[in-house]
C-alpha cells in the first residue's frame, strides 16, 4: 500500500509536506453555512463600494450614449448638405446645358425654310429655358436647405462639446472615487473568488440565483428576534431550533432566503437586563401613633 494513502498530505517535488484540497462536498453543513456567509459579506463589502460611486457609473455611460448619438447625427446632416451641394452643382451643370442649347436654337432660326421648323424651335427654346427657371428654384430650395442643415450642425457640435465637457468632469470624479476603493475592492473580489471554490457548485448557483433576485442583495441572512433577518417574518420555534442544530440547508418560507443562526453568523446580541422591582420599605408605625388616648 503507498505512504501517501495513510496520510492526509502529500509532499511536492522538494520534499515539503502540503495539505490536500478539501473537496466542497465534503463540508458540513456548518462549514457550508459559514462559508457562504463569509462570501455574502465580502459581496456586500464589494455593493458598498460600488455604491459610493452612487449614479456616476450611469450617468457618465449616458453622456457617452449621448455624445455617440450626437456624432451620428452630425454625420448624418454633413452627409445630407453633401447631398445637397452636389445637387447645386448638378442643376448649375444643367443650366450650362440649357443655356448652350437656347443659343443654338435661335442660331438655328435665321435658317428657317418653313412655319413648321420655326414653331418646333421656338417650343424647343422655351423649353429649355423653363428648365432654366426649374434649375435655378431647385438651386435656391438646395441653398436654402444648406444653410438651414448648417445651423443644425452649429447646434450639434456646441452641444457636443457641453457634453463632453460634463462626461470629463463626471470622468474625472468617478476615477477619484474609483482610485480611493480600487485597491480595497480588488482584494475583496479575490476574496470573493476564494471563497466560491470552497462551496459547491449547486449550492453556490442556488446562493447566487437567491441573492440576484433579493432586493438588498442578501441571499444568506440570520435570524433577527424570531424573524427572518430578510423579510421580518415570523420563524416558528421548532423551525428555528432545526436552524441551530445545523443539519442542513433550510430556506426562508416566504422570501426563500437562506437562514442561519446569529451565532454561527458571529452577530451577538446584547441581552436585556431584568431589573428587579424595588421593595417597598415598609413603615413602622410609632406605638404612641397607634395606642388609643388616655384622657
Amino acid at each position: 500500500m503507498p505512504l501517501f494513502a495513510a496520510s492526509p498530505y502529500w509532499g511536492d517535488k522538494r520534499g515539503a509536506p502540503f495539505m490536500a484540497k478539501k473537496d466542497p462536498t465534503d463540508l458540513s453543513v456548518e462549514e457550508k453555512l459559514k462559508t457562504l456567509y463569509q462570501l455574502q459579506t465580502t459581496l456586500s463589502a464589494i455593493d458598498e463600494k460600488k455604491a459610493l460611486r452612487g449614479e456616476l457609473p450611469l450617468e457618465v455611460q449616458d453622456l457617452e450614449d449621448e455624445i455617440a448619438g450626437l456624432n451620428t447625427r452630425m454625420e448624418k446632416i454633413k452627409s445630407e448638405i453633401a447631398d445637397f451641394q452636389q445637387a447645386v452643382i448638378q442643376k448649375k451643370g444643367e443650366i450650362e446645358d440649357s443655356k448652350a442649347s437656347v443659343e443654338r436654337y435661335k442660331s438655328q432660326l435665321n435658317d428657317v425654310k418653313n412655319n413648321r421648323e420655326y414653331d418646333t424651335l421656338s417650343k424647343e427654346i422655351e423649353f429649355q429655358e423653363l428648365e432654366i427657371e426649374l434649375c435655378n428654384k431647385k438651386i435656391r430650395e438646395a441653398n436654402i436647405k444648406v444653410e438651414e442643415r448648417g445651423k443644425d450642425l452649429e447646434q450639434a457640435e456646441e452641444l457636443i462639446k457641453d457634453r463632453q465637457i460634463a462626461l470629463e468632469e463626471k470622468k474625472s470624479e468617478l476615477d477619484e472615487i474609483m482610485g480611493e476603493t480600487r485597491a480595497e475592492e480588488e482584494k475583496l473580489k479575490e476574496r470573493a473568488k476564494e471563497l466560491e471554490l470552497k462551496i459547491e457548485e449547486r449550492l453556490l448557483t442556488s446562493y447566487k440565483r437567491i441573492r440576484k433576485n433579493a432586493r438588498n442583495g442578501l441571499g444568506i441572512v440570520y435570524v433577527q428576534r424570531d424573524a427572518c433577518g430578510g423579510c421580518f417574518n415570523k420563524i416558528p420555534p421548532q423551525r428555528q431550533l432545526d436552524i441551530k442544530m445545523h443539519k442542513k440547508i433550510i430556506v426562508c418560507e416566504y422570501c426563500g432566503r437562506i437562514m442561519i443562526d446569529p451565532e454561527l453568523a458571529g452577530v451577538k446580541f446584547d441581552k436585556p437586563v431584568d431589573e428587579k422591582p424595588k421593595r417597598k420599605r415598609a413603615i413602622r408605625r410609632k406605638k404612641d401613633e397607634d395606642a388609643p388616648v388616655e384622657d
